[in-house]
């Protein structure tokens, strides 16, 4: 039996590759993104992709790539991906929640501190010779307040550092978080843009937070703070908070993520926050460390080779949660199918006109799928398996 076959774009790191080859996957590694007509050629004889933020995965791209059994995004965020779609087509998107959260939040403080003695502005000018050296409007960051919109991963880890500047933190989520530290919660986001000399957000990308810092919340904020946002690009209006930079109401701004963004290296970047007074803008690097690329690569990489060699879909952002133990001394079936009453008991039934013996089974649902795994000891798994598939309900059946 040949290799499962693994697709990694964007450059993703080399450990990724190495763990998914030591596991006995055939992989193949490109640098750059792919259009849409580009990928479904590239991808049509692969068992599963890998994509950081750049490459888009639609409707199109899984009706077209039928073979494709499982998505790893090697980064935090699953929006370049059409996860209700690919829950349709029974595919698990897998993600890396975790391993970036020290690399933003370190990212964060630097400009938090670059912000507050203009240090990028007085850079700029040193490099075109001129001295401008000058205490005006150049600030220590220890006694002033900053507020953390978004107290998940990233904001607690913010959190911990910044108090070790000797800032004082406080925070605003929507869900009720427990304070690390001495961080005070905050329940009314006006209150903490009022009160805040620095905001730095950490939201998801969501209809909720689309926009969420717009005029009226930028004008909230204290005259002379700063905003930072190194989360999502939809989340600020960038029109209004260039107005508001330049009527001098806020200080300074760093922007690390952008509603718009060039797909390559190679394209412009534009922006209305370019040319600007004390405002920092990077082109989204904010998990971009060899530590976080490194992590990112081992967790997605698991979770794929998990996935693929044993049928654990624990940390899908879009598919039913099972962890199992590896496959021991059995064959492992392995069926998605409609979340409808009967299913299980239609399984059972083949499996007992086989004279199979279970030696575990576990299912989990959704409110669209199911995904059902079955430990059996059987001598005619191929033609069990050939009877499982073809139930009415039954989407995508394998066999580990």
């Amino acid at each position: 039996m040949s290799p499962m076959k693994v697709l990694l774009l964007e450059g993703i790191h080399e450990i990724a590759v190495e763990k998914l080859t030591e596991a006995g996957f055939s992989v193949s590694r490109e640098l750059t993104a792919f259009s849409d007509k580009e990928l479904i050629e590239k991808t049509s004889n692969f068992d599963a992709i890998g994509i950081r933020s750049k490459t888009q995965l639609n409707p199109s791209f899984f009706e077209n790539n039928k073979n494709i059994k499982a998505v790893g995004c090697f980064c935090i965020g699953t929006n370049q991906v059409h996860t209700d779609f690919a829950n349709q087509m029974a595919v698990p998107v897998f993600n890396a929640p975790y391993s970036n959260t020290r690399s933003v939040a370190e990212l964060v403080i630097s400009l938090l501190v670059s912000l507050s003695r203009q240090i990028c502005d007085r850079s700029q000018k040193a490099h075109a010779g001129v001295w401008d050296k000058s205490a005006l409007g150049s600030n220590e960051v220890r006694g002033k307040t900053l507020g953390i919109i978004g107290y998940g991963h990233i904001g607690t880890q913010l959190s911990i550092l910044a108090e070790a500047l000797g800032l004082n933190v406080q925070y605003y989520d929507v869900i009720k978080k427990l304070p690390l530290g001495n961080a005070n919660s905050i329940s009314d986001l006006s209150q903490l843009l009022q009160t805040s000399d620095f905001v730095s957000l950490h939201v998801p990308e969501t209809e909720q937070t689309k926009n969420m810092m717009g005029v009226k919340e930028l004008s909230l904020m204290k005259k002379g703070s700063y905003l930072i946002n190194a989360s999502r690009g939809s989340v600020v209006d960038i029109s209004a908070l260039a107005q508001l930079i330049k009527s001098q109401h806020i200080a300074g701004a760093a922007v690390d993520v952008y509603p718009k963004e060039p797909k390559n290296n190679k394209e412009a970047f534009e922006s209305e926050l370019r040319g600007l007074k004390n405002v920092i803008l990077t082109p989204h690097i904010g998990g971009s460390t060899e530590e976080a690329q490194y992590n990112i690569g081992i967790e997605v990489a698991t979770s794929l080779q998990q996935y693929l060699l044993q049928g654990q879909s624990a940390g899908a952002v879009n598919f039913p949660q099972i962890e199992v133990p590896a496959v021991k001394d059995c064959a492992r079936l392995l069926n998605i199918h409609k979340n409808v009453p009967g299913v299980l008991g239609e399984v059972n039934g083949i499996v007992s006109k086989f004279g199979a013996n279970i030696l575990r089974q576990f299912l989990s649902t959704d409110p669209n799928l199911g995904y059902l795994i079955m430990d059996l000891d059987v001598k005619d798994m191929e033609s069990l398996q050939q009877e499982v598939a073809q139930l009415n309900t039954s989407l995508r059946t394998r066999v580990i």
